[in-house]
């Protein structure tokens, strides 16, 4: 990271846990394109296939670091919700009180994970579209549709960056050189053994400097237009496009999908799908890593759930840049002692990090990643998303995304899993083709 980053390294703050009013109102007009004419430059966002969330201004929020990181946004959290006074006659995942999240990879890292309350909301799934109004009793007194409808329009237009020809984009060298990754990789590979691991996901990045500022907005329309399938996220200038569900949690059940296999859809010929096939589906490789990332989020649900369903193969996920071996897991989330049923935010915190992303172990993985990757990954790879005051939410794992440093740079990341009979090169390559997305949105392809 730069040392000039003030994006990633912001100082350690909360505003104290005040007292929030929120409000939510049905939206008449639910077939509206609610989120894609919402994307703004100054917005936090989470959206799949036009529905989702899009959160303007800062009610209340919180950063932390260290080991801690998760429990003290979970503890502060908690303390809003105890005192808040929520009127969600909706009552839909999303609505009423919600939070967005981006939480660092690592609790060595010099970023801030963070929880944000939004002052307006704009949310909509397959049934219902609506807006969330949250702060004081006093500002929120007697507040009607109509007002909502204005604040919302206020907070889009102060949220709007005026529209600018994108400037000449440049690529060059992250924390981690292309020639420094390929001996990485290397060095891992003769460590499998001797540090009893099977799997270590080694990731890179790459800088990208515009002569001009970067339109934050026209990155996120990208994304919706050509990652529809993929989870877009924006919380303070981490943006991406993830294909990769860490968990949702709806009613006390959780849901996640888990990619592990990769192979770039520009090497295929003309028979793409006997390729994509051949090339992951039949290779023992593939298969092996896939199940490797099973097995690491299996163990990790199994003491917090019941009734876990997991297919016996996995199937192959058509995404433009890339094809993923992937499968949909889901389970009942069992109650504590309290009767109480953990929290997506909770659930995130103990997925958190997976096989996919860190290795197998994932403790000793974690080990010979930090000795070996030589970057700080900030938010990279970590949980990024929403949890409402119900406990229900979804975070997804941030990839496929970069992080904002200056007005003209931004961050781009991107990892590969390395198992036994991983060719460097190949590796690579595959980190390049995951970085498309960005460059892309970017203009930089």
């Amino acid at each position: 990271m730069s040392a000039d980053s003030t994006a990633l390294t912001p100082t350690a703050h909360q505003s104290p846990a005040p007292a929030l009013t929120s409000v939510t109102f049905k939206f008449q007009d639910a077939a509206q394109s609610l989120i894609s004419d919402s994307l703004r430059h100054h917005a936090m966002v989470w959206t799949r296939n036009g529905n989702g969330l899009v959160g303007f201004g800062v009610a209340a929020q919180i950063h932390t670091q260290g080991e801690e990181r998760f429990a003290q946004a979970r503890a502060w959290f908690a303390q809003i919700i105890k005192l808040a006074q929520i009127t969600d006659p909706i009552t839909r995942p999303g609505s009423g009180l919600v939070a967005f999240g981006s939480f660092a990879f690592s609790f060595t890292s010099s970023f801030a994970s963070r929880l944000v309350i939004p002052e307006v909301v704009l949310g909509k799934d397959g049934e219902h579209a609506w807006i969330t109004v949250t702060g004081t009793a006093e500002k929120l007194a007697g507040m009607q549709f109509a007002d909502a409808l204005a604040l919302a329009e206020v907070k889009l237009a102060q949220a709007a960056i005026e529209a600018s020809a994108p400037g000449e984009i440049e690529l060059t060298t992250g924390q981690l050189t292309a020639g420094s990754y390929l001996e990485a990789v290397t060095k891992a590979l003769g460590q499998f053994e001797d540090r009893g691991i099977s799997k270590l996901v080694l990731a890179r990045d790459i800088v990208a400097r515009s002569s001009s500022p970067i339109d934050l907005a026209s990155v996120l329309r990208t994304l919706t237009e050509q990652y529809g399938n993929c989870w877009t996220y924006a919380v303070d200038g981490l943006v991406g496009a993830t294909p990769e569900m860490l968990v949702r949690v709806t009613n006390g059940l959780a849901e996640a999908r888990v990619l592990a296999g990769t192979l770039d859809r520009a090497t295929a010929g003309a028979d793409a799908t006997g390729y994509a096939h051949a090339q992951l589906f039949e290779d023992p490789k593939q298969r092996h890593e896939h199940q490797l990332a099973i097995d690491s989020l299996t163990e990790s649900l199994n003491p917090i759930s019941h009734g876990m369903q997991s297919p016996e193969e996995p199937f192959i996920l058509q995404l433009p840049n890339v094809w993923h071996l992937a499968s949909d897991v889901r389970a009942e989330l069992r109650a504590d002692a309290e009767g109480q049923l953990p929290s997506a935010l909770d659930v995130a915190e103990i997925f958190h990090p997976t096989a996919a992303v860190c290795g197998t172990p994932t403790k000793r993985a974690g080990v010979l990643l930090r000795e070996l990757e030589g970057l700080d990954r900030g938010p990279y790879a970590g949980p990024v998303g929403w949890v409402d005051s119900r406990g229900d939410g979804e975070f997804g794992i941030a990839l496929r995304g970069g992080m904002l440093e200056t007005e003209n740079m931004m961050r781009l990341y991107a990892g590969c899993g390395i198992v036994p009979g991983s060719v460097p090169e190949a590796e690579l390559a595959e980190s390049w083709a995951k970085m498309r997305p960005m460059r892309q949105a970017l203009q930089a392809e």
